[in-house]
């Protein structure tokens, strides 16, 4: 069994054939972490933890002075006891405090994985994939259980964790904090990495030695957001792409979130991660449970390339669902950055032609198409069709597009409300809001309270109305502003708290059922770009629009970053036109298409308007994609050069059987009297011999890993090539 329970050394272990996790019941009553890492064979678990007495760490177990909680290696740490580090959960009883003592009480492994229930989380396609363990610990004195959920892969390293509460005392308690998982390691020598930004330049990589003290990142906007992703990595000084053991955690939750890493006096460090305690409040009553989302776990000994791999592999198969999951995506062509608002019929119809005649398989309607919006100032809640701009209605747009053999996508932005439209006249309490507060502004809308059942139903049948009244095949949600004035009309005053978690339990909701009813379509998440690009979303949403920022240059960064834990199958990328709509910058055709062809490939442009030797270039790309994309979208991928390192980027795609391969190098600005380079690729069969880009010579793999892929003289900026690398005959 990959779950494991020792009763002589009250140890639970945890393993398949390439990690380990350990956990030990200390003095019958403390779950302690003993051990996450490579596969171990263990003998004697009694001997990892030791125990000396330290000035100032109170002691819990009178009959053993040496033994602290504030020493302890724990899984799930509180505070009010003796450990005066970060907790992982913190709540406050009905006198007033907020000491607690949960010990530990039971246990239970099952065999596969429970989901959670009204959240999102990794699933299984056959209970023998995985193992569950359920650590019970209980309260006496307030009468509430806490478990802690962990379930082991028996195919791929990983761990996923989350907590639930469950009150069966008699009075209510307040949740303050918690965590969906802390980990105690034993030592400090790590660097941490997270991935930062802002609107248009998302998930840039960051990555510097842990010091003393708490390091943190969070969002408290209502949504995972641009500014940090919620994903944090500890790993090995001197580890890279290929060596070093990592240790990367994500949250499968689109809200509010934070992740954080303390180090100790004692050098030892804490990682954990969950909801943002910053406003937060969850009242529990007797009889009422409270389930954190889930954390996904994912150690790696081959560096961050190989923590990647395994995220990526974990993302696409058991998080993402529905029939695109293992489908490749049709090639879209997108209004938006071609007419912004000022759209016709005729003109939409002359995208679609001419898009049609490049070999572009959808047509994407963007913002505009309802109510009386020419603008952003009006008409977000009036989901009914603007016949000043589509007479025909969405389905005679739609009918166009589908006779010409076309696919026909649709711009939603549900979420949201304009204070210029009748929804909002009618309902002004609809919206997230403090009475007698002014209600601010963002993008000239409000944000609905999704914490409400009634707003729930009104958009869930308001989308399925919509969604049925064309031969709709793809949907791309936005959401483009975070939450101010975070309260409801709809819940109490000891409530108020729980309306940024309420909010996002009823977008799940809404998801759940429109996914379930309307299984043909492609829904694409979108936020302002990649303001929600997170675990949650993809489980109900296959795929993100990456950025809105489309500059080839700057997608390199953001997408490089963004691949640090998410799949080229989940990025959403277009070729956009020039000058560029975000930087000004002038960029070449090709090397626009090579960068949007590293994930999902699309356009946003007025490709009526192109050139024929532009229409050429668009054509010639189209048909090499449709040769590549499968290995792009469900290979492995090697990051090979950082864009944030230097001028070149490189990275590479490798068919599952590894006799097919797509590397893609990048130059963006070019070097006088340069150096020959070679690049060395990564992923290949050694014995195989290769060929390059349809050439006449064979390669074996080990030389094309090890003495390298010879890269022209590169004279221009804005260069890219792509090398299609197959088995030689």
């Amino acid at each position: 069994m990959p779950i494991e329970w020792n009763e002589a050394e009250q140890v639970f272990h945890l393993y398949n054939s390439d990690i380990s996790y350990l956990v030990q019941i200390v003095h019958g009553k403390y779950p302690a972490h003993l051990y996450w890492g490579k596969r171990v064979k263990v003998l004697q678990p009694s001997l990892i933890l030791t125990f000396k007495g330290r000035a100032f760490s109170p002691t819990v177990v009178p009959a053993d002075p040496k033994f602290s909680l504030d020493t302890l290696p724990q899984e799930y740490p509180a505070f009010g006891n003796g450990d005066f580090r970060e907790p992982a959960y913190q709540l406050r009883t009905s006198n007033g405090t907020t000491t607690t003592e949960f010990v530990y009480d039971s246990y239970e492994i099952l065999k596969g994985k429970r989901s959670l229930k009204g959240l999102p989380s990794s699933y299984l396609e056959d209970d023998a994939e995985a193992d569950t363990l359920i650590i019970t610990m209980v309260d006496s004195l307030l009468g509430i259980g806490l478990n802690l959920y962990y379930t082991i892969y028996r195919d791929l390293d990983v761990i996923t964790r989350s907590v639930s509460f469950e009150h069966l005392g008699s009075h209510a308690v307040e949740i303050h904090k918690c965590m969906s998982m802390s980990v105690d390691f034993h030592e400090s020598n790590w660097d941490w990495l997270h991935l930062q930004g802002a609107w248009a330049r998302e998930r840039h990589i960051e990555r510097q030695p842990l010091h003393r003290g708490i390091q943190l990142i969070s969002s408290a906007r209502g949504a995972s957001s641009h500014h940090h992703n919620p994903f944090i990595a500890l790993l090995s000084r001197g580890g890279n792409e290929d060596y070093g053991d990592v240790y990367g955690v994500s949250l499968m939750y689109s809200g509010n979130f934070q992740a954080s890493i303390e180090v100790d006096s004692f050098e030892t460090t804490r990682l954990s991660i969950g909801i943002n305690p910053f406003d937060f409040i969850w009242l529990l009553k007797p009889g009422e449970t409270f389930q954190t989302p889930e954390s996904l776990m994912v150690y790696s000994s081959e560096g961050l390339g190989g923590m990647s791999r395994t995220f990526h592999k974990l993302l696409r198969t058991r998080v993402c669902r529905g029939v695109y999951r293992d489908k490749t995506r049709p090639i879209l062509i997108n209004n938006w950055e071609a007419t912004y608002f000022n759209f016709t019929e005729k003109k939409l119809k002359e995208i679609a032609d001419a898009g049609k005649n490049l070999g572009i398989e959808l047509f994407a309607l963007d913002d505009g198409w309802f109510g009386h919006r020419d603008n952003d100032k009006s008409s977000l809640g009036d989901w009914t069709v603007h016949k000043k701009k589509l007479p025909n209605g969405l389905a005679g747009l739609a009918d166009y597009v589908e006779k010409k053999g076309m696919k026909f996508g649709l711009w939603v932005e549900p979420e949201m409300v304009s204070p210029d439209s009748d929804l909002y006249r009618k309902n002004p309490d609809w919206c997230l809001h403090v009475p007698k507060r002014d209600r601010t502004l963002s993008r000239n809308q409000l944000v609905l309270d999704l914490s409400r059942e009634d707003v729930c139903v009104f958009l869930t049948e308001t989308l399925t109305r919509v969604f049925s009244s064309a031969p709709i095949s793809y949907v791309k949600w936005d959401m483009n502003r975070n939450m101010t004035e975070v309260g409801s009309a709809a819940l109490p005053p000891e409530r108020q708290k729980e309306t940024a978690h309420r909010y996002m339990l009823g977008l799940y909701r809404i998801l759940e059922k429109l996914t379930e009813r309307f299984p043909q379509i492609l829904f694409e998440s979108c936020s302002g770009g990649g303001g929600r690009f997170d675990p949650g979303m993809l489980y109900y949403m296959p795929q993100t629009w990456t950025s809105d920022d489309t500059d080839a240059v700057e997608r390199l960064k953001i997408q490089y970053g963004t691949s640090m834990i998410y799949p080229a199958i989940t990025m959403g990328a277009h070729v956009s036109d020039v000058p560029n709509h975000q930087v000004g910058r002038v960029t070449p055709l090709q090397m626009r298409c090579h960068v949007a062809m590293a994930a999902n490939l699309g356009f946003e442009l007025n490709v009526d308007k192109l050139s024929n030797v532009d229409q050429a270039v668009v054509t010639e790309q189209i048909n090499f994609y449709h040769q590549i994309k499968e290995i792009v979208l469900f290979g492995d991928q090697y990051r090979l050069l950082s864009p944030f390192e230097g001028m070149d980027t490189a990275l590479m795609y490798v068919a599952p059987n590894q006799e097919q391969a797509v590397v893609f190098y990048y130059k963006t600005l070019a070097t006088p009297n340069p150096p020959f380079f070679r690049l060395k690729l990564h992923g290949l069969n050694p014995k195989l011999k290769y060929k390059i880009s349809n050439g006449e010579l064979a390669y074996f793999g080990d030389e094309l890993m090890e003495i390298g892929l010879s890269v022209p003289l590169i004279k221009k900026d804005y260069t890219s090539h792509i090398y299609l690398i197959e088995k030689w005959r």
